[in-house]
């Protein structure tokens, strides 16, 4: 199933309404806001989502505004969210924790959607706005209160490599494999939890391994349908050697290969699960997934679910009816 990109654009509406209609949008999507454009009454903006497992990314483009989010409508939420802010065109200032930061191109912060904050745009912007449920993060021990409204990416390192997994991302995602998008959603949250640790400063060899990891991860992802996708392929495509990609890979059982050939067995499993794929043949599925020849496939399915592919389909008929 491909990822679906949803649009709103104000340009549909009559002039006359579109500041209201902005401001009833900003508050369904994101979860509570209020909205003000500065005094001004003529207003244009679109935003376009999608989605990569439970992360949420948004493509906001439209005139100065800003948005508030107060301790009442906090506490009216359902589910907390950790926010990321990264201008492609114009600035931002985020407001929380009693701080302030100011993020321009190349560079983003985050703030907690549990707590009040403001988000200030006084000109025109096109924004990457990126949302990770916190329990994600919070569960891996991380003190996350002294670490929203900072700046991030400017620098470099961990950082901008999440800030490029999380534009890279908004790219790729269309008519991706809902199995593919979910891994990218989990890179995601796993390179921004790297920008976390680094920006708390406990950065350490160890968590450049595991940046280098998540993208490995995150190129296989994109490309799991790619027959030629490889340890060499990769290598080449991150610009890094066959000995840097096993050492990210030194704590997984099988290395690069073993995990490429782990997650195409577990994408073809899902859309045999699927039944919206149930026209689709064993063989169409398999090479969809980067499989090239069926006996391998049957052969890799059997090992590592204890059955060929085509007992697996029918064990499930069962259940889809």
């Amino acid at each position: 199933m491909a990822v679906i990109a949803h649009t709103l654009d104000t340009q549909t509406a009559p002039a006359a309404e579109r500041a209201g209609l902005w401001g009833d949008w900003i508050n369904r999507l994101f979860h509570g806001l209020k909205n003000d454009n500065y005094g001004d009454t003529q207003f244009d903006g679109r935003i376009s989502t999608l989605h990569a497992g439970d992360v949420v990314l948004t493509r906001l483009e439209a005139n100065r505004h800003r948005v508030t989010r107060s301790a009442s409508q906090v506490r009216a939420s359902e589910e907390g969210f950790l926010k990321i802010v990264a201008p492609f065109v114009g600035c931002a200032g985020v407001e929380q924790k009693g701080r302030e930061a100011w993020v321009t191109p190349d560079q983003w912060s985050i703030y907690d959607t549990t707590d009040s904050y403001a988000v200030a745009n006084p000109e025109r912007v096109e924004h990457l706005i990126v949302m990770l449920p916190k329990r994600h993060l919070a569960e891996r021990g991380l003190q996350l209160d002294a670490l929203m409204a900072r700046r991030l990416g400017g620098s470099g390192g961990v950082a901008r490599m999440a800030l490029d997994t999380m534009r890279s991302a908004w790219r790729e995602l269309p008519g991706m494999s809902e199995p593919a998008a979910c891994g990218v959603g989990d890179a995601i949250t796993q390179f921004v939890h790297l920008a976390m640790l680094d920006l708390a400063g406990i950065g350490t060899a160890v968590t450049q391994r595991e940046a280098l990891r998540e993208r490995i991860k995150q190129h296989v992802a994109v490309h799991l349908g790619d027959p030629a996708l490889s340890v060499d392929s990769v290598a080449h495509a991150l610009n890094c050697s066959r000995r840097q990609l096993y050492n990210a890979f030194a704590e997984e059982p099988d290395g690069v290969a073993g995990y490429i050939l782990r997650r195409r067995i577990e994408a073809c499993r899902l859309a045999f699960d699927d039944r919206t794929q149930d026209r689709r043949s064993i063989t169409e599925i398999a090479f969809a997934f980067g499989f090239s020849s069926m006996a391998h496939f049957s052969r890799v399915f059997r090992s590592q679910l204890g059955m060929p592919p085509s007992d697996y389909r029918r064990g499930m008929a069962p259940g889809l009816g």
